[in-house]
């Protein structure tokens, strides 16, 4: 790794990262470069979003009972077909879909890995030219015949790779394969994403917190307990600390990463197992969150440690710095 640089296209630092792994297929870097290249078909719609007919609803809820804008399906089947025909990928779990999708063409046959993804996080930010993002992970295939949901209920402890796309201000891929979070940015000019962020750390305490304070009329007691402290001036501590909420959880996410801080989606009377998927939204950031030093939690264990039971499992999440997710759990 002693060749990586700044400024290094995405390929090339998936080469190098290889070169640590001399029994490696290269078939996950293949993979890591096909949602590389979905993305980018992705962003460029989101880059076109007011001038073409791609903002707005179509008119139909997802299993979530949530409604569906068209960038949402737009980025659902962009990834699906990359997936499905780059020969890496043998069937996804996507947080649009009902169902998981198994692969039988003949590129996927024969292929050792599953992915899961949120394919556009944020989507009532959408119309508003907020931040959004694509999450994704990756899991090894256990199936040597037949694929089941089962083979997609994996823990966070099993994947193998983890990461999320972020349309933003710039467009940023940001992914982890165990050895550190690693970002890279898109420069529009060549096309390609470079190496802007290595070796991503997570201050351990930081001044800003990011929950939806509308709700909380619904919060438990150690959140309440938590945000006044958060609220409360007190210099020894730190505090008070600076709210800062999008409503979309990478952009949120990605902002805490650099920064320091910690994000919350509590469980609340509507929504009592949480309201964030497990499976698409948890797992792989807090898989990122932990690999950058940070910590992750559903208030009982971390959220890497959760045995997922369902497609479309939701959970309660806390995770961020350090110091500021034990803190949180002290109350």
């Amino acid at each position: 790794m002693s060749k990586i640089k700044v400024g290094m296209t995405l390929d090339e630092f998936i080469i190098q990262e290889e070169k640590g792994y001399p029994n490696a297929s290269g078939d996950l870097s293949k993979l890591l470069r096909d949602i590389g290249l979905a993305s980018k078909i992705i962003n460029r719609e989101v880059n076109k979003a007011g001038l073409v007919d791609i903002l707005g609803k179509i008119g139909k809820e997802n299993i979530q009972g949530e409604e569906v804008f068209k960038l949402d399906e737009f980025a659902n089947d962009t990834l699906i077909s990359f997936l499905k025909y780059g020969g890496q990928c043998a069937g996804v779990a996507s947080e649009e879909e009902d169902e998981i999708q198994v692969f039988n063409n003949e590129e996927a046959q024969n292929a050792h890995y599953l992915v899961l993804f949120d394919p556009l996080d944020g989507s009532s930010n959408i119309d508003t030219n907020a931040s959004i993002g694509t999450i994704f992970s990756i899991v090894r295939r256990l199936s040597e015949d037949t694929i089941t949901e089962k083979d997609f209920f994996r823990t966070g402890r099993e994947i193998v790779a983890a990461g999320y796309v972020l349309y933003g201000s710039s467009t940023m891929l940001v992914y982890s394969t165990g050895n550190g979070v690693n970002g890279f940015t898109l420069d529009p000019s060549i096309g390609e994403f470079c190496l802007s962020h290595y070796q991503m750390k997570t201050p351990e305490t930081a001044k800003q917190f990011s929950v939806n304070y509308g709700t909380i009329a619904h919060w438990n007691q150690r959140l309440k307990s938590f945000t006044n402290w958060c609220t409360l001036e007190n210099k020894e501590e730190g505090t008070p600390l600076t709210l800062r909420y999008i409503g979309s959880m990478v952009a949120d996410f990605h902002r805490n990463l650099l920064k320091g801080g910690i994000f919350i989606y509590p469980a609340s009377p509507k929504s009592p197992n949480g309201k964030l998927r497990l499976l698409y939204e948890c797992i792989p950031l807090a898989f990122l969150q932990e690999q950058a030093g940070g910590l992750s939690t559903n208030e009982k264990v971390s959220i890497l440690d959760i045995q997922p039971e369902a497609l479309h499992q939701r959970t309660p999440i806390a995770l961020g710095s350090k110091k500021l997710v034990e803190k949180f759990l002290s109350f």
